[in-house]
């Protein structure tokens, strides 16, 4: 399968969910975002690491590195290996110099873990394909009008989505594009998803 490498993009307070943060990849030659919504400690590893800050005391991602090393084991890169029912997988990929081992983690753990061993992360074309969104280049000033909110507006987004035609939610998804709303546009993506 062909693999395409990531790179972080950005890391912000989940609009949806309390506690969360959505972390945005994009492939490194192309327009197309991978959201994912984490945890707060993991968004917390990940930021640490990506603002070099040196906390007083290791974390649990710095054992990680420390524990690999003391055997030898030095990590080559991380993947966003499958979507499974909404939900993200990852896989790290290591090796002794002998021979390759791979282990299974989170995608918040295993980007937490790659940042500190300094890896490429990479995913698959029809995980990219599947999941990503397509992000607006540019704008040329002209945003599209967002379809009519439903008058149930205080249901939970994904729930507001159900009300939706599939037309909307395709004007919805542009319109959360080009305000660079990924979670909201995933969100509209699964819906789109669900329906087809």
């Amino acid at each position: 399968m062909e693999k395409i490498k990531l790179e972080i993009l950005g890391l912000s307070p989940s609009q949806s969910q309390t506690g969360s943060f959505a972390l945005i990849l994009g492939e490194e030659f192309g327009n197309r975002r991978l959201p994912i919504i984490i945890g707060m400690f993991e968004a917390q590893a990940i930021a640490i690491e990506i603002e070099k800050i040196t906390p007083n005391r290791p974390m649990t991602h710095d054992l990680f590195k420390s524990f690999a090393q003391g055997f030898h084991y030095k990590v080559t890169e991380i993947v966003i290996s499958d979507l499974r029912e909404g939900i993200f997988f990852a896989q790290i990929v290591c090796t002794d110099g002998l021979k390759e081992r791979v282990v299974d983690a989170r995608p918040s753990d295993a980007i937490a873990i790659g940042l500190r061993f300094n890896v490429p992360i990479y995913t698959y074309e029809n995980l990219l394909s599947e999941a990503g969104i397509v992000a607006n280049e540019g704008s040329s000033g002209e945003k599209s009008s967002e379809p009519a909110t439903p008058a149930s507006a205080t249901k939970p987004f994904p729930d507001q989505l159900k009300d939706n035609s599939t037309e909307d939610l395709h004007k919805m998804l542009d319109q959360a594009l080009t305000n660079e709303e990924y979670e909201k546009a995933a969100q509209i993506r699964d819906e789109i998803s669900r329906r087809n």
